[in-house]
C-alpha cells in the first residue's frame, strides 16, 4: 500500500520525464538507425548503420570532432588551474575579496549573446581592445574572428573567461570545508606555503577538483552558444570553429537531415560518456575525502 501511495505521488514527475526525456532519447536513437525512410508517409523501409558510416566518411564531421577535442583540451585544464589559483587568492582575508568574487562571477550569470557582443568588439582587428594592448608591445594586430588560424584560439579564450566565475565559486566552497587546524599544525611544524598547498590543500580539494573537471568536460563537449554568438551565426571562417553540437544543429535545422543529426548526437554522447567514465575510474585512486 505504501509503495502504491509513493508511486501515486511520483506519477506526475515520472510522466513528465517519460514524455520529455525518455521518449525523445529512444525516438532519436531509432531515428539514427533509419537507413531508408519515407518522410512524407512516415514509413521506415530499412534500419541500419548507414548514418554512422556516413559520419565516418564525412570530412565536416571529422573537422567538428577535431575542433571539439582541441576546444575541450584547451578550455577545461586552463579554466581549472586559473580558477583554482584565483580561488586561493580570494580565500585570503583581503578587504576587497567580496568585490572581486562578485566581479568574477558576473560573466557566469550574464547572457552568452550579450557577452559575445562585447568580445566581438574586443577581438575587432582595427578597433579591438585586445589588439590595442598588443600594439603597446609593437605587435601586429591579429584578425581573431576573420582568419581560420585564430578562430579556435579566440573561442577558447572566450570560453575560459566565461567559465571562470562558476569554477571559482566551487573551489571557494571546497576550500572553506578544509579545517584550518590542518594548516595551523603544518605551519607550526615549519611547512612552507607550497608544501601546505601540495600536502594539504590539493589532496583535500580533490573531490571539488573532480566535480569541476567532470562538469567542465561535459559542458565543453556541448559548446554551441559561444560559437553561434561569437561568429554571428556561423561556425567561424571556413568552418574553422565548427564543433560537434554545431554540426548537429546544421544537419538538423539547416539541412533537415534528421537521421544523420541523430547519429552525430549519439556519437557525441558516446564520446562524452567515455571521458566521464574515464574520470570516474581515475578518481578512485586520486580523490581523497575527509573522514575516509
Amino acid at each position: 500500500m505504501r509503495e502504491l501511495k509513493a508511486l501515486f505521488y511520483l506519477a506526475p514527475a515520472l510522466l513528465v520525464l517519460g514524455v520529455f526525456t525518455v521518449y525523445p532519447i529512444v525516438a532519436s536513437f531509432l531515428l539514427s538507425l533509419y537507413a531508408d525512410y519515407d518522410y512524407f508517409h512516415d514509413v521506415v523501409y530499412r534500419y541500419g548503420l548507414d548514418n554512422y558510416v556516413y559520419l565516418y566518411h564525412d570530412p565536416d564531421f571529422r573537422l567538428a570532432l577535431r575542433n571539439t577535442l582541441i576546444f575541450v583540451m584547451g578550455v577545461v585544464p586552463t579554466s581549472l588551474f586559473l580558477s583554482l589559483g584565483i580561488a586561493l587568492l580570494l580565500e585570503k582575508p583581503l578587504g576587497l575579496s567580496g568585490l572581486f568574487r562578485t566581479i568574477y562571477f558576473i560573466p557566469t550569470v550574464t547572457s552568452t549573446v550579450a557577452v559575445a557582443v562585447v568580445w566581438r568588439w574586443i577581438y575587432h582587428t582595427d578597433y579591438g581592445l585586445l589588439n590595442y594592448f598588443l600594439s603597446l608591445f609593437h605587435l601586429d594586430p591579429i584578425p581573431w574572428l576573420t582568419r581560420p588560424r585564430w578562430a579556435l584560439p579566440a573561442l577558447i579564450l572566450f570560453a575560459v573567461w566565461k567559465s571562470l566565475g562558476y569554477n571559482i565559486l566551487l573551489f571557494l566552497a571546497g576550500l572553506s570545508q578544509i579545517p584550518k587546524a590542518y594548516h595551523d599544525a603544518a605551519r607550526i611544524d615549519g611547512a612552507s606555503s607550497f608544501q601546505r598547498l601540495r600536502r594539504i590543500t590539493w589532496p583535500l580539494l580533490s573531490p571539488t577538483t573532480f566535480f569541476v573537471a567532470v562538469v567542465g568536460f561535459i559542458g565543453a563537449f556541448k559548446v554551441f552558444d559561444e560559437v553561434y554568438a561569437l561568429f554571428g551565426g556561423q561556425p567561424g571562417p571556413v568552418n574553422s570553429a565548427l564543433t560537434l553540437v554545431y554540426y548537429i544543429y546544421g544537419k538538423f535545422f539547416r539541412e533537415q537531415d534528421y537521421a544523420v543529426a541523430s547519429a552525430a548526437a549519439y556519437v557525441l554522447f558516446a564520446i562524452t560518456l567515455v571521458f566521464t567514465l574515464g574520470q570516474f575510474w581515475l578518481a578512485r585512486k586520486r580523490v581523497h575525502y575527509l573522514g575516509g
